[in-house]
């Protein structure tokens, strides 16, 4: 994704405000579906994450030990967010600032920039996992890489910046670098509880464990190695922790919803050709691609959830991390037979 920020500019004049005024200027009352508070409560940790895995992740891991708030509306797409003025003075104002660090966050160093309180401890997920490329495989869309014919000639086409896939929690093994990151996060600015801490990352570092576990069993005892996504494509990560091939409709962060004729027909000869029972369709979409691909071929839709966010049944309903990759298991153990 190529947007054009406007944020530093936001954050000098929130900053000059503040000055003029306090902050208190910005602050808005929390309602009950707003993912909790700004600030320490009751000296408690204060957390803000940008999405919806480090939210959960620190809950696991906390409990109520630390105030978390997800920056991210439940039912909302993290490409399209833009962070409010009462989100930049919860990330001023909180004890841990965790976010992806892709260029879909890419506002986030604005503000990490000009952060008044150097207090703060920031984790950047992409930082502490180890990070692939974005990928463009046989059949997907890539109008990217078009634009960019058209404005690059010759060496200005081999010196564009690489592209990272940012989606590294759908990795159940980086999900677990993040917990213990988070955890000795956690335990460094409340000592006294550390040992609550601990207790709660080794417990869902375990779980995380048997989670993976179960998807090793579901992909070695499958028929197949090959899933098809009618839709975006946020698994890379994913379907390499796994040792599964992939087609999909487009890359992870492709701003594009309408695949051209090609596309959709390349991804129809590759089920019938491997008689793939299932296409899958992320979560927040149409699931139209998928529809189509399904009509034409006679398999199944299913959802197969990246995690980034989660909708507001699913918020109101206190669904997990877990939750949702165990339903992901159900979903590619019918897939791969």
């Amino acid at each position: 994704m190529r947007r054009i920020t406007r944020i530093f500019a936001f954050v000098l004049c929130i900053s000059l405000l503040c000055c003029m005024f306090g902050c208190d200027l910005f602050e808005k009352k929390e309602t009950p579906d707003t993912p909790t508070a700004i600030g320490r409560k009751n000296d408690r940790v204060s957390v803000v994450t940008t999405i919806f895995p480090p939210y959960d992740f620190t809950r696991q891991i906390a409990g109520n030990l630390a105030d978390v708030t997800m920056l991210l509306g439940p039912g909302e797409e993290s490409h399209t967010y833009e962070p409010t003025p009462q989100d930049i003075i919860k990330i001023q104002k909180c004890d841990i600032f965790i976010y992806t660090g892709g260029e879909s966050e890419s506002w986030a160093e604005d503000i990490l920039s000009s952060l008044d309180n150097k207090s703060v401890k920031i984790i950047n997920m992409m930082e502490i996992t180890d990070v692939v490329e974005e990928e463009i495989v046989e059949g997907m869309e890539n109008d990217e890489e078009s634009e960019q014919d058209e404005a690059e000639t010759g060496d200005e086409a081999q010196q564009h910046e690489i592209e990272y896939d940012e989606h590294v929690w759908t990795s159940i093994s980086n999900a677990q670098k993040i917990t213990q990151a988070i955890a000795d996060a956690l335990c460094e600015l409340d000592e006294q509880n550390s040992a609550v801490y601990t207790s709660g990352c080794e417990r869902y570092l375990g779980e995380l464990s048997s989670l993976k576990k179960t998807f090793t069993r579901i992909v070695a005892d499958g028929t197949r190695k090959t899933v098809v996504f009618g839709d975006r494509f946020p698994f890379r990560y994913f379907t390499d922790e796994f040792g599964l091939e992939y087609f999909a409709a487009f890359p992870g962060c492709a701003e594009q919803s309408e695949p051209s004729a090609g596309t959709v027909a390349f991804l129809i000869e590759k089920v019938k050709a491997e008689s793939i029972p299932v296409v899958f369709y992320i979560e927040m979409s149409n699931g139209k691609v998928a529809e189509t691909i399904a009509e034409s071929t006679g398999a199944e839709t299913m959802r197969f959830h990246s995690c980034h966010n989660v909708t507001m049944d699913e918020y109101v309903n206190n669904t997990t991390y877990i939750d949702l990759m165990k339903q992901n298991a159900e979903a590619l153990e019918k897939a791969l037979n």
